[in-house]
């Protein structure tokens, strides 16, 4: 039983597995808890984690969360039947939007689809400018015919967005009191209380997608609080933003839209505090689960954020205007299902098997192949040793799919076709790294692959020769490491003020005054109720650009830079980002701002990364696993020693190829590569180079 003195708990639930780390703060033992969720009802899966870390709500002081409700209820369009209330004249901005068209010659192209229709679309009359003057006063008497027309036609929500409101909410703050007042059971989502910048049609689909996912996640917050209480759970309750800051429950009610990447983003805070530990500055954060892959970058040892976000992807995404870690995910993970479509193309994702009713290994009635059952096939998974061998799995049953439904349509054996599942997987997971480096400018092959999630060690290292990484880093505990990024993470507020200024002309002056005001917000909300914090910080930004642009750059600005008031220091940063950014920067171009960023961190105490035992070059007889045959391209099936990670020290050396198993993971280290085990318990593999 774990020691109830303080514990703090974590639960990170994706669409296959539901992970949850128990850590005692008095001794500093973490207990880990791996089960399939469950998606009638995702509580039961977090009860039944913690059962398995030994732990009990009860005794807890911290309950950390991390949940794709918000996400996949956007990814599956099953939110809530929404109304828009919106500036008379601007009924259409939502729809019509930045008339991108991605693919030029695709005949077939489809624009984006709004998630509200536009018969429930509403213009109030009401005006105010950008300078925030009111022109037009509000008509209530037509917001409130509206609201009533659009309670009779069954909306469980609504979204307004008034223009300008960013620089004067007057009106929003109005429709939104009235609208509560009258029809309490609504969810109302002002867009000033999201966006404080500008562009109509991103703060639109941002205050839109709120509305649109608030009633489902209100309801399972509800959820969630009245089993805690049940459960006799007497701590704080806390949520992962999409920024990988932590914010309290009521906050997380209202802007339910700032949790859409709120387990992804845990998994990118782990990978920052374990760069910190070891000493590293730029790493890949890249997290395989059962149902996608996504990655996140460290770069000079920052994580690297977005002002923004197309939910669904570039050519038919949906923008969300809001602070966050600057995560790519594509629908490759583990549970993900391979079909032969027409003309014998093989398909891998984006549908998942999910928890339910899995891969085809499982057991629980899955019939298609999928990632993880061509992985059974290949040796890299042990079916008597799944999940520490809780789980037993069918390798007959995976082959017998992957022969019916992939290979003989193909021609191919089974082998060939787990094989090319793999490859085709892994291409697809490389895209999504080049997407966060790439597109930043940045190469992948300059950083370190971070792997975690329940497959990502299975596929880092395929991954990383097609990147051309050289290191790739496998953490301990791997399974649940977005888990522990919970138990790391700090409360977080953001705030953006648009700003339009010549850098020239900026005053330094007002500047402190319009970041003063925004950091006097943030303490007061990250320090409200929190008695254990080790204290507060403060992270500035803005987004700039050379006059005569469009789009900006956000630069991350020191605070010296404004205690001296640099000006030519913070144009210098601006030229870098630039430069990395675009290729080319220009530093006798005078520049502006466009909007000031200000991060209010609130410090949590944290857990230490702890050493392991230290051992000899050759790992202990008492970790080796005997071997069995693994297929590995090129060179066919090979007689693997396998390895039990938790009986490796520091200091061991393993050359590939190996596989080095763990409760909620598998580690592939390929012939050629080399992995060693460091004072953390760490695997850092080699990457033989071609």
């Amino acid at each position: 039983m774990v020691d109830s003195a303080a514990i703090r708990l974590a639960a990170d639930v994706g669409g296959t597995f539901t992970d949850v780390a128990a850590f005692n703060e008095t001794t500093g033992e973490l207990q880990l808890g791996k089960t399939l969720t469950t998606p009638s009802r995702l509580v039961s899966g977090i009860e039944n984690g913690v059962v398995r870390t030994s732990a009990r709500f009860q005794a807890a002081r911290l309950f950390l969360h991390g949940t794709t409700v918000a996400i996949n209820t956007i990814l599956e369009r099953s939110g809530a039947r929404c109304a828009l209330l919106t500036t008379q004249g601007f009924r259409d901005i939502y729809e019509i939007g930045r008339v991108n068209r991605p693919e030029s010659y695709n005949l077939f192209f489809k624009r984006h689809v709004p998630l509200i229709d536009r018969d429930l679309r509403f213009e109030i009359r009401e005006r105010i400018d950008a300078q925030g003057a009111v022109l037009i006063k509000l008509d209530e008497a037509e917001v409130r015919t509206v609201v009533a027309a659009a309670v009779a036609q069954g909306v469980e929500s609504i979204a307004i967005l008034f223009l300008h409101s960013y620089r004067n909410p007057e009106h929003e703050q109005r429709v939104k009191e009235m609208i509560e007042r009258e029809f309490p059971q609504l969810f109302v989502s002002a867009s000033h209380e999201l966006s404080q910048e500008y562009r109509e049609f991103e703060r639109t689909s941002t205050a839109a997608a709120n509305a649109y996912v608030g009633p489902r996640v209100r309801h399972y917050l509800s959820e969630m609080e009245t089993h805690l209480d049940a459960a006799g759970f007497g701590g704080t309750f806390l949520i992962v933003q999409s920024t990988g800051g932590l914010f309290d429950v009521a906050d997380a009610r209202r802007s339910c839209i700032r949790m859409l990447e709120s387990g992804p983003a845990a998994g990118v805070i782990g990978t920052k505090a374990l760069c910190d530990s070891i000493g590293m500055r730029n790493a890949i954060a890249f997290d395989m689960g059962g149902t996608t892959a996504k990655a996140g970058v460290i770069y000079n040892g920052d994580v690297l954020m977005t002002g923004s976000s197309l939910i669904g992807g570039y050519a038919t995404g949906l923008p969300i205007q809001m602070p966050m870690i600057d995560i790519q995910e594509v629908g490759t993970g583990g549970g993900s299902i391979a079909r032969v479509e027409v003309g014998n193309a093989l398909r891998v994702g984006p549908e998942s098997a999910g928890a339910q009713p899995g891969p085809v290994c499982y057991g629980l009635g899955g019939k298609e192949p999928t990632i993880t059952d061509a992985n059974l096939v290949l040796g890299r998974l042990g079916a008597e040793r799944f999940l520490g061998g809780e789980m037993q799995l069918d390798i007959e049953a995976a082959r017998r799919a992957l022969t019916e439904r992939i290979a003989a349509p193909l021609g191919l054996d089974p082998v060939e076709a787990a094989e090319g599942i793999l490859r085709i997987a892994t291409t697809k997971m490389a895209h999504v790294v080049r997407w966060v480096t790439t597109e930043r400018g940045l190469d992948a092959a300059d950083f370190v692959l971070v792997a975690y999630g329940g497959a990502g060690p299975l596929h880092a290292a395929m991954v990383a020769r097609e990147l051309q990484i050289g290191t790739v880093v496998i953490p301990r505990a791997p399974g649940h490491f977005s888990a522990y990024g919970m138990l790391v993470a700090d409360l977080r507020r953001d705030f953006v003020n648009t700003w339009f200024t010549p850098l020239a002309d900026a005053s330094f002056t007002v500047m402190e005054e319009l970041f003063a005001e925004m950091e006097s917000r943030g303490r007061a909300t990250v320090t409200r109720g929190q008695a254990t914090l080790a204290g507060t910080s403060v992270r500035r930004a803005a987004d700039m650009r050379y006059v005569g642009q469009e789009h900006a750059v956000t630069v991350d600005l020191p605070l010296e830079l404004f205690r001296t008031q640099d000006r030519d220091g913070i144009k210098s940063r601006f030229d870098a980002v630039h430069q990395t950014r675009y290729g080319f920067s220009v530093a006798h171009e005078k520049a502006e701002i466009v909007s000031l960023r200000s991060a209010i961190v609130g410090e949590m105490r944290k857990p230490a990364f702890e050493h392991i035992a230290k051992g000899r070059p050759h790992a202990p007889p008492g970790a080796f696993r005997g071997t069995r045959p693994v297929y590995f391209a090129g060179t066919g099936f090979v007689d693997t020693p396998t390895y039990h990670r938790n009986a490796l020290e520091a200091g061991n050396r393993i050359a590939g190829p190996a596989l080095i198993e763990e409760h909620a993971s598998t580690t592939v280290v390929h012939p050629g590569d080399n992995v060693e085990v460091d004072a953390f318990g760490d695997l850092i593999i080699e990457i033989e180079r071609n």
